[in-house]
């Protein structure tokens, strides 16, 4: 079985406002579950960070430990950045990016197989409305420079 977890983050200023939003899908892309909510005061690689961070908590506890264990996990963000440091293709300066990058890894340890997948902002229009939503507007948010 493949999860596919669409996520996205940004703020209103860097820092400032964030949110994230987080769309859970089958492989054949029913949703199973999505999720928007304000994260309080971040920049916008930290929300990005933190709804893939949100995405693979949220996967866990719908699976269940067992389960999750045997799926095949697909992360797709619209962050090249967050995407390239999850894949040790980039480097990690910032000591925050790195608590978040290290939520993120060890919460990967514990999952099946996860996959993060850097994909374009037009295929993810759906999880960037969620993020708007929580913040209160239709207006794109800031938007990382990676």
């Amino acid at each position: 079985m493949k999860t596919i977890i669409y996520t996205d983050g940004g703020s209103r200023g860097n820092p400032g406002p964030s949110a994230i939003g987080v769309i859970l899908t089958n492989e054949k892309g029913t949703v199973i579950k999505e999720y928007s909510e304000k994260i309080g005061r971040a920049t916008n690689n930290e929300a990005e960070y933190e709804a893939v961070i949100f995405g693979l908590q949220k996967a866990k506890l719908l699976f269940g430990k067992k389960r999750v264990k045997t799926m095949n996990i697909e992360v797709r963000m619209d962050s090249e950045f967050v995407a390239k440091q999850l894949n040790g293709e980039y480097k990690i300066l910032d000591r925050k990016i790195e608590q978040l990058f290290l939520k993120a890894w060890n919460l990967k340890v514990e999952l099946g197989k996860v996959k993060f997948v850097h994909i374009s902002r037009e295929k993810n229009i759906e999880a960037d409305k969620l993020v708007n939503r929580a913040l209160g507007s239709k207006k794109r948010l800031n938007q990382s420079l990676f």
